[in-house]
Order: structure tokens, then sequence, then C-alpha cells
């Protein structure tokens, strides 16, 4: 079972037993139970915990901290790293950031950052005993139980992530989420070349996949191929026209070949996506 236990959760976080689990009751937080009905918080529920115990501290209204909280948990992306996620204030607005996107859950006015690479760190070691427990029961493990492993260790323990979705792929060479991740693991670890043959793979099977298309344009990016890559990201706003990073590199690309027209044109795409 992978996840981190309540006690776990409350060492990492310096939270009680009781706020993990008062907090787990107000709806923002959705762990596993394990077989004897124990709670598993995911990285994401720690990143939520973590905001929570801050929110508490700069004395936000429990009621306000558990809307914002709630609508954060629900934007929050699935199978992407969290590394680059803050969650600020700006005035009475709660700010998420992952990356270049920006949004807010509209919580109270507070003034903090939340640093998740650093709640990472302290993780890491957790991470990598459920990764080695996983290798010592490879063999009851199906290709969806790796891709989740790999989920799980993706902020923590990269390289383990790395390796259980190789262990996923060996199991079912078409799973299209374990390839993209595993491209995008691979780029951030600057290996971009072999990173493009994975997400070349999966677009072999689909070629809609907008996901695909804006990783592949981020690897030719790295490799200084960057008219294919242009390519890349229109094939990926193509596939999905709300995909908002991809108009903003395109502005980006196109502002560094001085197409100023064409980079305003997709900016203000981008910008009509983000600003809510």
């Amino acid at each position: 079972m992978t996840g981190y236990t309540t006690g776990e959760v409350a060492r990492l976080l310096g939270l009680s037993p009781a706020q993990i689990r008062s907090y787990t009751r107000a709806g923002f937080l959705a762990p596993a139970r394990a077989a004897r009905g124990e709670l598993r918080f995911a990285f994401q529920d720690l990143v939520l915990l973590r905001a929570a115990k801050g929110l508490m501290a700069a004395r936000i209204p429990a009621a306000k901290i558990r809307g914002s909280l709630r609508r954060l948990k629900q934007q929050l992306p699935r199978g992407r790293a969290l590394s680059e996620l803050r969650i600020t204030a700006e005035g009475h607005r709660v700010v998420a950031r992952d990356g270049a996107l920006a949004w807010n859950p509209d919580s109270g006015q507070l003034v903090l950052d939340f640093d998740v690479a650093t709640l990472a760190e302290r993780a890491a070691p957790l991470a990598r005993r459920q990764a080695a427990a996983a290798r010592r029961v490879e063999d009851d493990l199906d290709a969806e139980q790796w891709f989740d492993l790999g989920l799980e260790l993706e902020v923590s323990a990269p390289e383990d992530a790395r390796d259980a979705y190789r262990r996923s792929l060996e199991l079912d060479p078409h799973h299209a989420d374990a390839r993209v991740n595993l491209g995008r693991l691979l780029v951030e670890s600057g290996r971009a070349e072999e990173a493009e043959t994975h997400f070349r793979a999966v677009l072999a099977d689909h070629p809609d996949h907008a996901t695909a298309w804006y990783n592949l344009g981020i690897a030719l990016e790295d490799r200084r191929r960057l008219n294919d890559a242009v390519k890349a990201y229109e094939q990926a706003i193509a596939a999905d026209r709300r995909l908002a990073d991809a108009y903003f590199n395109l502005a980006r690309l196109y502002e560094q070949v001085g197409k100023r027209a064409a980079a305003l044109r997709n900016l203000s795409k981008y910008r009509l996506l983000t600003e809510r």
C-alpha cells in the first residue's frame, strides 16, 4: 500500500494526528485506506495539509480554509510534478502557482509562501522506502499499480519514479500516461533525446494526445529544434484549445524569432485562459 501514514504525516508537517483527522473530515483530502482501515495520504494531500496548517496559523477562518482548499484540491494537476507549486496570497485572494500557470481558489487574507520542494526533500526517505517495498513484491504489481507508484514518487524520489514508469511499460508498452510521464521526467533530468522517443511512441498510438505533443515541444526546445517545437505546440493546441501553457510557449518562441504579432496573439489567448 503506497502513501504516507497518519503518523508519518504528523512528523513531516508538525501536526497532531487529531488535527490531521479533522482536516480529513473537512473534505479537501482524499486519503486511501489500507487493508486494516488506516489512512494513507498521497503527496498531494501533504501539500494541502501544509497549506491548511499555514492558513490556520494566519488566523484565517476555518470555513474559508475548507472552501478554498476543497476548490484547490480539484484544481491540482494529477500526474504532474508539484515541485513548482506555491500557495501564496495577493490581497484577499489565495493564489496557487504551478510554473507559469497561476490561479486562485478564493480564500481569505494571508501572506505566506509554501515551498513544496522543501517538503518533498523531507518526504524523500519515506518515498524511497515505498519504492524498495514495491520492488520486493514486483511480481504482484500490474502496470497500473506501477504507474500509480510512479505518480506518488515523482516529487520526492524522481529516479524511483522513472523506474516505476519503466516497469509499468514493461508490462504494458502502450500505457500512454506512463510513457508521457517517463518522458517528462527524462526531459527534467536533461535527457531530451531519449524523452522524444517516448513522446513519439505515444503519438504513434494517439495522434491527438495533447499532453504528448506539448511535452514533445519542450523536449525539442531543449534540443534547440525550435521550428519543430513550434509545430509540436501547434499540434498540442489543435488537440486541446484550452492548453494555456502551449500558447505561452508559442508566444515566447515567436518573440525570439521576431514574429511579434504572432507572439502577441498567442500571449493574448494564454491570458484569456488564465485570468479568471
